[in-house]
């Protein structure tokens, strides 16, 4: 895995950008940008893709498969921490002298001139992006975005705008989120993770403070979450708006029902104000009032701020519908720690019926499995009837002796709930095995366990063929 110098002065003149692994959510939306900003910009990935063809089409330039003559004459290069030392293209760019940016850091250089929207947090990142841009487009402005995943109703993951403002999803499990100069910080919350990296909770949550600290016009953080409370403790001169159900919430969430698309209220400033989301799951009601926040903070007005986000008809890969055959119903979903997973699941289950949840479940990062084995096992256990659990997706990790998704399944208290397929052909036709009509089946991670959704969908068919 490469660790980025972080502190590496930026040209100001990037030229020919090249990026490594351009096809991710992130990078192409990066990529995107700098196209639109006027720059030529080459790349490579390890498969066509979607996010490929659209770059391609915009202008972009770029190789399937990774090697040295890749990088052609660029002039820099854009790269992921989920890269290893050894990438040709990574190898030559340091042989030339190139300068070798984070994906972070060229967003930065990006934002350099604009006024700031940051959102970070363990979790509910990319959905309360995905609302702020929503509703900033529905109250008529025309911010620059980078989500974490594309926006269903844009199509697109990011996009340049013609206002000052840029919202971005700002990722913390390196540390790269302090890299920006933020004038607004969102903290959905700061549930502990990414602790290999940070080696403990207090370095974990120090960083969330010195994020919202560096913060120069205002913090909107969760007052329902121990983390992000701890944080807002620690603030010093910052003008801070909390939200949550918690009763001294700034931005208080009440009157919530969930059986199906998720309706609630919130009250601000002596009145409330209600909505109707698209999508389902109370988790998303809270998420809508941390943007809603961000809304109000800014001056915007609160009733059309609330219509504008309940606009937001979800990001890909968050209780994604791919297919129903024979009255199953399969969806896909990024989640991939404990807490998502939970709200995930919770959220099938309000529009399930009487019908059954089958997770299946794909353990990311060796480290992650390790730490939270016995929270993924109760919490799989406790929301879904029934759990596939497949082989680690080790990601930027080495193997560890002795981890594999045997951890989690061996974790559950009744053994009839789940089995450990690591074979995904095997584990496509268990689940059409025990599938039935009204059923939802849900695939969870954040690796490539979406890849698995055309096999459980043939499996399904041919079980009912």
């Amino acid at each position: 895995m490469i660790k980025p110098d972080l502190n590496l002065t930026i040209p100001r003149d990037l030229g020919t950008v090249h990026f490594v692994g351009i096809g991710g959510s992130g990078m192409s939306g990066i990529a995107r940008l700098f196209l639109a900003a006027g720059h030529t910009v080459t790349g490579s990935d390890v498969r066509e893709s979607d996010n490929v063809l659209a770059l391609r089409k915009l202008g972009a330039r770029i190789s399937i498969g990774h090697a040295a003559e890749n990088v052609g004459d660029a002039d820099s290069l854009v790269v992921t921490g989920a890269l290893w030392q050894d990438n040709p293209e990574y190898v030559l760019a340091n042989e030339r002298g190139l300068p070798v940016l984070h994906r972070s850091q060229a967003l930065a250089w990006l934002i350099e001139k604009h006024r700031l929207v940051a959102v970070a947090g363990a979790h509910g990142k990319t959905t309360s992006t995905g609302m702020i841009v929503t509703g900033l487009l529905g109250l008529g402005t025309h911010p620059s975005f980078v989500n974490g995943g594309v926006i269903e109703s844009l199509g697109v993951s990011a996009g340049a705008g013609t206002d000052d403002l840029f919202v971005v999803e700002a990722d913390e499990s390196d540390g790269s989120f302090l890299l920006y100069n933020t004038a607004v910080a969102l903290v959905t919350n700061v549930d502990p993770d990414h602790l290999d990296h940070y080696g403990s909770l207090e370095a974990f949550e120090s960083a969330f403070v010195e994020f919202a600290q560096n913060a120069t016009e205002f913090v909107v953080i969760s007052s329902d979450d121990a983390g992000a409370v701890s944080v807002t403790g620690k603030l010093t001169g910052k003008r801070v708006i909390t939200f949550g159900e918690d009763a001294a919430a700034d931005v208080r969430v009440h009157s919530v029902v969930t059986d199906g698309p998720v309706r609630f209220g919130v009250a601000w400033a002596g009145h409330d104000y209600f909505a109707t989301l698209r999508i389902p799951g109370r988790h998303n009601a809270i998420n809508a009032a941390g943007a809603f926040a961000v809304l109000v903070g800014l001056g915007f007005d609160p009733e059309a701020s609330l219509t504008a986000i309940a606009e937001f008809g979800g990001t890909e890969r968050r209780f994604e519908l791919h297919g129903i055959v024979g009255g199953v119903s399969v969806y896909d979903d990024y989640a991939h720690h404990p807490t998502e997973v939970a709200a995930a699941l919770s959220a099938a289950r309000t529009v399930v019926g009487s019908g059954r949840i089958i997770a299946v479940h794909q353990p990311h990062l060796y480290s992650r499995t390790r730490l939270f084995a016995q929270e993924f096992a109760q919490t799989l256990e406790e929301k879904a009837d029934q759990t596939v659990v497949l082989a680690v997706y080790g990601a930027r990790e080495d193997p560890e002796p002795g981890v594999t998704g045997a951890l989690v399944s061996d974790r559950f208290t009744d053994t009839a709930k789940v089995v450990y397929v690591p074979d995904w052909q095997e584990a496509a036709d268990y689940v059409a095995s025990i599938a039935e009509e009204g059923d939802f089946v849900v695939t969870l991670g954040c690796g490539d366990v979406y890849r698995i959704v055309p096999q459980l969908l043939a499996s399904l068919t041919q079980a009912r063929g």
